[in-house]
């Protein structure tokens, strides 16, 4: 491709970029549901979205061509990521590697210390109401002759850190726990389980895909040895994440892929420039923005709970009410299946449960299973089967909010006198 014709392309491409920013200001939002699930992901603010483009467009090279100026201008690109990413969780840069995210995260950080080092410990300990990424990497290393055990939680969804104590030994390899759960959004104490670990010097792994900007995180305060993180929770693009992997522990993972040997050999693969702008860049403002997001997904939560309980009877709050992050809802409603409600109040976008389970648990939900996770709490299977969470966000207004209320109480009255 000559020079005259690259121009043309590139020229074209930005147009491409103005004409979708143009369209995209010309969405009729009013004719969409209103979006409260903000824990199934978020909208990509839009400075993390300025930060991408340029690596969409412009500036393509290939991060590991570092021999031009296309890719070493890519890996300074990188490189900025991985601080930012860093500077998040409060650690070194070379702490962190980057994947396609918090899925992959887990099952590396898992498995790859696990399979590595199971000759010297062979226990592993997590809890019944982490992520199934977790839960079932458990399963697969119990095939391969890990003993694991998974721990119930308090009725109000918060580690037993008891219950904890009388389960670790010497023979404890890891415990995995997540910073905040991605239903009820109770946050556990990293540092307190953290603490317990190294007292019994079993390694800790926390899966905080809904941890970053909601709870702080410091992954040497806490003595976290490894933490998973993807973008597309707080705002950042989707299909990028990163490990944190402590210096102890650098070198000592098994990889789940062979290849090139990028991201020192842990997960080998071409490194996205453009996502990875994204994922730094939302990192950055999780920091900056804490304070301010905090309390504004807070008066709204408080303002959301208060009304509708006080228009609609039969209200009940899952999960532990002081520690949690309230930007979460999740409630009981006495005499309406979510299932039913999800469907009728199609003005607004709620969930019932975790949005990464297949169909066919779906199906398991429709025909009367309960979220695995309200089934820990021991909620009984009717108000379990009749719980909605609810998740407000950076770009969540005030205005969204009380036209929720409306659609929602029309709805639950509807549903009640059928």
């Amino acid at each position: 491709m000559n020079l005259l014709r690259y121009r043309t392309l590139i020229k074209s491409c930005s147009s491409l970029v103005k004409m979708s920013r143009r369209f995209c200001s010309t969405i009729d939002y009013e004719a969409k549901p209103i979006f409260l699930d903000n824990q199934a992901t978020t909208p990509i603010d839009p400075r993390v979205f300025d930060e991408m483009v340029p690596h969409m467009t412009r500036d393509f090279g290939n991060p590991h061509s570092t021999a031009h100026i296309y890719g070493t201008k890519q890996m300074k690109v990188c490189d900025k990521a991985r601080e930012r990413v860093a500077d998040c969780i409060s650690t070194c840069p070379s702490n962190i590697i980057f994947l396609s995210g918090a899925t992959e995260a887990n099952n590396t950080a898992i498995k790859g210390v696990s399979r590595a080092l199971k000759s010297s410990r062979n226990e592993i300990i997590t809890f019944e109401t982490e992520h199934k990424c977790v839960l079932e990497s458990f399963y697969d290393l119990e095939k391969e002759g890990m003993k694991i055990k998974i721990l119930p939680v308090e009725p109000t969804g918060l580690i037993n850190l008891d219950l904890l104590k009388e389960a670790i030994s010497d023979k404890t390899l890891l415990v995995t726990a997540m910073a905040v759960n991605n239903e009820i959004g109770v946050i556990h104490s990293l540092k307190e389980i953290g603490a317990l670990c190294k007292e019994h010097g079993a390694y800790f792994h926390t899966d905080a895909a809904q941890g970053i900007g909601k709870a702080r995180i410091n992954v040497t305060d806490m003595n976290i040895d490894m933490l998973s993180l993807t973008g597309h929770k707080f705002y950042g693009p989707k299909g990028i994440g990163a490990l944190y992997i402590s210096q102890e522990l650098q070198g000592k993972l098994k990889p789940l892929m062979s290849g090139g040997g990028q991201e020192k050999g842990i997960r080998s693969g071409t490194l996205t420039p453009f996502l990875l702008s994204g994922l730094g860049k939302a990192c950055q403002l999780a920091t900056s923005e804490f304070d301010r997001d905090k309390e504004w997904v807070s008066s709204l939560q408080s303002y959301f709970f208060k009304t509708l309980s006080d228009k609609v009877e039969g209200i009940h709050l899952n999960g532990d009410p002081d520690h949690r992050y309230q930007g979460n809802l999740n409630i009981a409603i006495e005499g309406v299946y979510s299932s039913r409600l999800i469907s009728d109040c199609t003005q607004v976008a709620m969930s019932s449960g975790a949005a990464c389970l297949n169909d066919d648990l779906l199906d398991e939900c429709d025909l009367g299973a309960p979220s695995y996770v309200l089934s820990a709490l021991q909620i009984p299977k009717t108000l379990a089967l009749s719980s909605v969470r609810f998740s407000f966000g950076r770009f969540t207004t005030k205005e969204e909010v009380e036209a929720a209320l409306g659609y929602l109480q029309k709805s639950i009255i509807k549903l009640r006198n059928q």
